[in-house]
């Protein structure tokens, strides 16, 4: 229900914009524009053609410029960059957090990032170049410096003071990290501890110890399994001699499952996740054509063993009326496999070891929907032809070409991943040109070998 009501208010605000921008009316659009957050206005700009966008971007007030940039796919960020010059780039992004502001730092001209650098402190210079020195999705890239530390030998009191008098706390602050003398990570203590506690409570006495801290090199897939198992606001990362580095907050990771989720289902349709809705037609072109030639060469196959049974086929024309249901059902039934596996190995639930139970499950689901569905088939078939040597062959060609959608919804993902082939990006395709050549050589070969007289 919150997704649908998100939808449409999104569709108005887009109804809205449209009509307003296409009138030459600019105030109604500043004023809806500048009561949305950075991130719904980034998902605006996403959603309108380049000119228009291009219009409503002028309207963004400048002090949200540096967080819309953050909220929107690296094309649309590519395109709103270039139409802005230095100085506004210069005034957006030199107020946000190091972890945002490495993010950025890749896409923003070489001038603009030594002007971005030559306004910081040198504190905040050296946090930056040591975050840019860990590889990208690694818990070292997702980290911000920023962070509050205590001792463990300071008592309540002695802390209070001193986040009075650093008047403010970072975004997401819901724990205060305590670190040794060499600044190496101890454990956590909960803000809500700190104001229900005599002041004169050791922090040694309130300290958890419990949450584990992330190594600095942890892939940000790892990072996010682990706030999702744990149920972390924020988590403490670390180097190698367990020294506190950083921490990471919800907010990123909750981009890393959005990331994650679109990267998914783009890869597993052949389109780019740099893809946006209105990208320029070329760009879209040539992110789509090496996939579709894929395919087609997969079609040239499937095609091929069809044509093997041309005799067949020119005999008995209602096989040609009715081979695309078994190939069609065995395709649906193994895409159902296939992202379960998919999932599973993301989460890390899938194992070499538990491939007989995978197997065997999948086997008899598909057997008992082979069976029920290939009765359905058959019995329209009887109905429709009057032939009942033909509805036999249906019904186990659909029996056999969904057993070899579960086997090969089971084995391909799990054979792609032994190559270090994304099941994701490749998975479909294969199981695709695996069900229809089953598909068709089962059926046509079960008719040639009973049906032809």
């Amino acid at each position: 229900m919150a997704d649908t009501t998100r939808h449409e208010r999104t569709a108005h605000q887009l109804r809205m914009l449209s009509e307003s921008l296409d009138s030459g009316r600019l105030g109604p659009v500043r004023r809806l524009v500048n009561t949305l957050s950075p991130a719904e206005i980034g998902n605006l700009l996403e959603s309108l053609p380049a000119a228009k966008r291009d219009v409503v971007w002028g309207l963004v007030d400048p002090e949200d410029d540096g967080e819309v940039l953050l909220h929107v796919d690296d094309e649309v960020r590519e395109g709103l960059i270039a139409a802005m010059d230095a100085d506004e780039l210069v005034a957006a992004v030199e107020d946000l957090d190091i972890d945002d502001l490495a993010e950025l730092l890749d896409d923003l001209p070489d001038t603009v990032i030594d002007e971005v650098l030559k306004s910081m402190d040198r504190e905040n210079r050296d946090r930056l170049e040591q975050v840019l020195s860990y590889p990208e999705e690694s818990a070292g890239r997702l980290m911000n410096p920023d962070m509050v530390t205590v001792r463990a030998d300071v008592t309540v009191d002695v802390v209070l003071r001193y986040l009075r008098l650093r008047g403010e706390l970072p975004e997401s602050t819901d724990h205060l990290y305590v670190v040794s003398r060499r600044h190496q990570y101890l454990g956590r203590v909960a803000l809500a501890q700190l104001v229900t506690n005599d002041a004169l409570t050791p922090i040694n006495r309130l300290m958890d110890d419990s949450q584990q801290a992330i190594p600095v090199e942890t892939l940000s897939d790892e990072v996010a399994r682990q706030f999702s198992d744990h149920d972390w606001i924020s988590a403490p990362v670390v180097d190698d001699n367990n020294v506190l580095l950083g921490r990471i907050t919800i907010d990123d990771v909750v981009d890393i499952i959005r990331e994650q989720a679109d990267y998914q289902v783009l890869s597993a349709a052949g389109v780019s996740e740099d893809e946006s809705l209105f990208s320029p037609v070329l760009r879209a072109f040539r992110g789509r054509f090496l996939w579709l030639s894929i395919n087609l060469a997969t079609a040239f196959l499937a095609s091929s063993v069809v044509g093997r049974f041309e005799a067949t086929l020119a005999e008995i024309v209602a096989l040609a009326v009715l081979m695309p249901i078994v190939a069609g059902m065995g395709g649906n039934a193994g895409t159902q496999v296939i992202a379960l596996m998919v999932r599973g190995i993301a989460l890390g639930q899938v194992s070499v070891t538990h491939l007989p139970a995978l197997v065997w499950k999948e086997l008899r689901i598909a057997l008992m929907n082979g069976v029920l569905l290939g009765l359905v088939v058959a019995g329209v078939t009887l109905w429709w032809f009057e032939n009942t040597a033909l509805a036999v062959v249906i019904f186990a060609a659909m029996v056999i070409n969904l057993a070899g959608a579960a086997l090969a919804g089971v084995l391909v993902p799990l054979g792609l991943r032994r190559f270090n082939i994304d099941p994701a990006v490749a998975g479909g395709v294969i199981l695709t040109t695996v069900t229809d050549v089953v598909g068709f050589g089962v059926f046509l070969g079960l008719a040639s070998l009973f049906l032809l007289s």
